[in-house]
């Protein structure tokens, strides 16, 4: 990690909701899913919000060696989104306490505040996670 990676650190991503971003898409294999109406999956809007915490932060990492994945996440998803409106994501670090990275993130629709939360990632080695996800493998 550089030094520069402190709290205060804000980024905001936007992104247009493709009709494959919507539940139904979600898990197509469910019949379930696949009635719900066309709009904006919550899975997909977290991943959203994860990729925005990443872009704010790859500059201070070491990437690719060192990146982050996500683990925790409390997001409330309040108002429905359409295919073809533009989310944005605006994310800002908000504790740094040694490889776990705390983030406050809310998303907006263009007409509605669509999310709002905590996010928390952690900072890894991809070699030595690679490492670990190979003796996992091994022993399944």
């Amino acid at each position: 990690m550089k030094g520069s990676l402190k709290v205060g650190i804000t980024y905001a991503h936007q992104f247009t909701v493709p009709l494959s971003k919507t539940v139904p898409a979600l898990y197509p294999e469910a019949a379930e899913f696949v009635a719900m109406p066309e709009v904006f999956a919550t899975g997909f809007l977290v991943g959203l919000l994860e990729w925005a915490c990443i872009k704010a932060i790859n500059p201070h990492l070491d990437w690719p060696t060192e990146q982050s994945v996500g683990t925790h996440i409390d997001v409330s998803h309040v108002a429905a989104t359409p295919p073809g409106l533009t989310v944005t994501a605006k994310v800002e670090l908000i504790a740094v306490e040694g490889k776990k990275l705390v983030f406050t993130v809310e998303a907006h629709d263009g007409v509605d505040v669509i999310a709002q939360g905590r996010h928390e990632r952690y900072v890894i080695d991809k070699e030595k996670f690679d490492a670990k996800l190979g003796a996992k493998r091994r022993l399944s």
